[in-house]
């Protein structure tokens, strides 16, 4: 799970890492930013300064740790997009404590797993209603957070795992990735420099906050780190976000694309100040050519294309490339140690295939998932990261899809087999297997083909049924068709590729 001591040591050589936490991260900051503005709610207009969200860490990190909660403990956080999350973030970094981060939408099935799978000591959630989504583990709701007087705790090393976040998954729930205080940090502030973030930027978290792309692309993470304010936005609809770049002159936020056309063609409308918005990245599934031409005239700001992933590699677009660059590519690695290795299905090198990647924050195996890692990396650490690219000779990255059977539903990631799995415990299906389709909108949607046992169950019924087993919304296929027998490959597994070719 950890890089080898010799990558260390030269990442640490190379300043990549700096040997420092979260918590002693926000410390400084505090110290250096004081007053100036960290977070802002956005439903509520609460500010919280860079002092206020130090000294609050500090005494949620002192009633969780008298609630129990220890170095090492995991903690799974599903919170909305509040000042809170943060506060219980460096809460628990300074415990040494590990959140687990889940999505608002996630439900029962999901957050009984996360609770499970990680032996949480504790689950933090927004309100009562969701307390029974992990029946068998404590659950700490926000605004009953405790707190106490703040105490010494020993700081956690920078080596170690601060927290996990969730794999997009290719087979069945999520794997969780491990993070470390040295690879995130570093992520998250070299990002910042590309971006050009400085004390007077202010970001919008639009998107949910856990992700990893909101979180350090640069994020909340990032802006922290260059001593920006960020406001969080309690839903990424132009009707909450409008308001709120004229209200708090924002001048960078980060969308998906099917969300950056919905922006770009309310703002046609007219009726907000949009003019303080500086950079609109755009990022988490494949962005149209056609569309990334649009952003500039439309909303009268720079397109950043973000290409990542939470287990590490993130690309950006520079503020200063070519438009011809910027529509077209997915940008370029952060950093000179970010190795990629573009292989054809034989593991042979080549400039348009299957993208391996390593390097300083990118991790080196999945966390108690020791069989899936012989799979996702290769012996020497590459990380198979599921992505068909093509490498241009300037080096930028552009995406042509997915090798991995995932489907990314406008950058929510859906592993195909989970949804197979809780397809296959109806009692009317005999086998089921769910595939990507093209989609205009959201890039991709989800249609899932199904052999039944006798007469064919009604398509409400389906979905009615998915949902009663507890999963996430946008888990549950946009599409059911019916069918008598699945197409082969020559070795009689199912052809996924001729199911895609029947949409």
């Amino acid at each position: 799970m950890h890089w080898p001591e010799d990558v260390a040591a030269r990442y640490r050589a190379a300043g990549y890492w700096r040997a420092e936490t979260f918590g002693r991260m926000l410390g400084d900051l505090a110290a250096r930013y004081g007053s100036r503005p960290a977070l802002v709610d956005g439903a509520s207009g609460a500010r919280w300064s860079f002092r206020d969200l130090d000294e609050r860490a500090d005494r949620l990190a002192a009633g969780l740790h008298a609630f129990g909660v220890r170095r090492g403990d995991r903690v799974v956080v599903q919170l909305p997009n509040v000042p809170e999350f943060y506060q219980v973030c460096f809460a628990l970094f300074r415990i040494g404590a590990w959140p687990v981060f889940a999505l608002p939408a996630h439900r029962s099935a999901e957050i009984s797993y996360f609770c499970e799978f990680t032996e949480a000591v504790a689950y933090i959630c927004p309100d009562e209603e969701h307390r029974g989504l992990a029946p068998d583990t404590p659950a700490l709701v926000l605004g009953q957070l405790p707190e106490a007087d703040p105490v010494e705790l020993p700081e956690p090393s920078p080596g170690d795992v601060a927290f996990l976040q969730l794999s997009g998954g290719s087979t069945g729930l999520p794997k969780l990735i491990p993070r470390t205080h040295d690879d995130y940090i570093y992520s998250f502030r070299a990002s910042a420099e590309i971006c050009e973030l400085t004390p007077d930027s202010v970001y919008l978290c639009a998107l949910p906050a856990a992700h990893n792309f909101p979180m350090s692309s640069p994020g909340v993470f990032g802006a922290l780190s260059a001593g920006a304010a960020s406001v969080m936005a309690p839903d990424p609809s132009p009707g909450t976000c409008f308001p709120l770049v004229e209200r708090e002159r924002v001048t960078i936020t980060a969308l998906v694309p099917p969300l950056a056309l919905v922006w770009l063609d309310a703002a046609a409308n007219g009726g907000h100040d949009l003019s303080s918005l500086e950079v609109l990245q755009v990022g988490g599934a494949k962005f149209s050519a056609e569309a990334a031409k649009r952003v500039g005239p439309e909303l009268g700001c720079t397109l950043q294309q973000v290409f990542g992933m939470a287990e590490g590699l993130v690309n950006y677009t520079r503020l200063d490339d070519p438009e011809e660059v910027v529509v077209s590519t997915q940008g370029r690695p952060i950093s000179p140690d970010d190795e990629i290795l573009i292989v054809d299905d034989d593991d042979r090198e080549t400039d348009h295939g299957h993208l391996l990647t390593r390097g300083p924050y990118t991790i080196r195996g999945y966390w108690r998932a020791e069989e899936h890692n012989k799979i996702a990396f290769t012996p020497d650490g590459f990380y198979r990261t599921g992505d068909i690219v093509r490498r241009r000779p300037d080096g930028y990255l552009v995406v042509e899809g997915r090798a991995k059977d995932q489907i990314n539903r406008g950058g929510d990631k859906i592993a195909a087999e989970e949804i197979e799995n809780h397809l296959l415990a109806h009692p009317a299906i005999h086998d089921a297997s769910v595939v990507a389709v093209p989609d205009p909108y959201l890039g991709e949607r989800s249609c899932a083909y199904l052999i039944c046992k006798g007469e064919a169950p009604a398509k409400g019924e389906l979905r009615a049924f998915l949902r009663d087993r507890g999963i996430a919304a946008f888990k549950i296929p946009d599409r059911f068709e019916f069918v008598d027998a699945f197409p082969q490959t020559a070795v009689g597994k199912v052809s996924k590729r001729h199911l895609r070719e029947r949409t």
